[in-house]
């Protein structure tokens, strides 16, 4: 018993990480708790007498169960193909998430995650270790069963993938930001006259039906119009941020990292002209969705 509480005292000293890089490759916080508890289950049932780094051993440990993981996931996508997926979490306000996983979601960053979850699993592993914890990539290519020059360029196309093509030149991109963050800002505040500043005085709302109630138009026309209604998204806006929506600065809104509403912007000038709510399950399937900044740094 002395040695096995010996071994668990070691693995509570690695807990917080490796949950860290099982959220990151899954983003789902139960789905991570999963995956560290069956790393526990391994090292206490192996025998890690030649382990010199006990934390590289129990991070390679975790990236392979996510990595397992993440192709049965994959997998029932593909057995869904064709299908409308189950909205799991319909409502944020009533779905009991816990607190933490959304402290989570917005320490990761929700169009992060949005986009990793739109990755291959071999190239979300080799890119969350890599980019966001630093793995040498002769670490790495063992967990995704690649030699070590397939695995850079795994994490190299991830990266692309990740960081999208915006359409646009970088000073225009950085403009057209600004607009949409006080956008948002207004928004969440419930400030009208702040959401007022930034509609260009025809602005025109569109949207797709699933993403509105019943008894509300696809297209509302008119700045007053448009801001009066967006006191209906503020209770939203909390889980939106600027992402890149087919090349230029759009919004993502993900409770939990889970998208369940883009926002394709139209900016002219200094004003939104337009934009769209886009929630039908195959249209945000077949948008472009990048993140905007470089919130992919490695850390810990």
């Amino acid at each position: 018993m002395d040695a096995q509480d010996g071994l668990a005292r070691s693995f509570e000293t690695h807990r917080d990480r490796l949950r860290t890089v099982a959220y990151r490759m899954l983003g789902s916080l139960s789905e991570a708790d999963d995956a560290v508890q069956e790393a526990w289950l391994r090292l206490a049932r192996g025998n890690t007498d030649g382990v010199a780094n006990l934390g590289g051993w129990l991070t390679t440990v975790v990236s392979r169960i996510c990595l397992d993981m993440l192709r049965s996931r994959a997998s029932r996508r593909e057995e869904l193909a064709g299908h409308q997926m189950p909205d799991q979490n319909p409502d944020p306000d009533q779905s009991g998430a816990p607190e933490q996983e959304a402290l989570l979601a917005e320490s990761v960053g929700r169009a992060l995650l949005i986009v990793l979850d739109r990755l291959g699993p071999a190239e979300r592993v080799a890119f969350v270790l890599h980019d966001m914890f630093a793995v040498p990539f002769d670490e790495i290519a063992p967990i995704v069963d690649r030699s070590p020059a397939t695995t850079k360029k795994l994490a190299s196309r991830a990266r692309r993938k990740v960081r999208g093509a915006p359409a646009l030149p970088d000073m225009e991109l950085v403009r057209q930001r600004h607009v949409v963050e006080a956008f948002l800002t207004a928004s969440r505040s419930g400030d009208i006259d702040g959401v007022l500043t930034v509609l260009a005085p025809d602005v025109v709302r569109r949207a797709d039906r699933a993403a509105l109630p019943p008894d509300r138009p696809t297209e509302v026309r008119g700045a007053r119009a448009v801001a009066e209604e967006i006191a209906a998204f503020g209770r939203n806006s909390r889980f939106a941020e600027p992402a890149l929506v087919n090349g230029a600065v759009g919004i993502v809104v993900a409770p939990r990292g889970r998208l369940r509403l883009v926002l394709a912007v139209t900016v002219v000038g200094e004003r939104i002209t337009a934009y769209e709510l886009i929630a039908d399950p195959a249209r945000l399937h077949q948008l472009d969705l990048a993140v905007l900044d470089g919130a992919t740094a490695p850390g810990g």
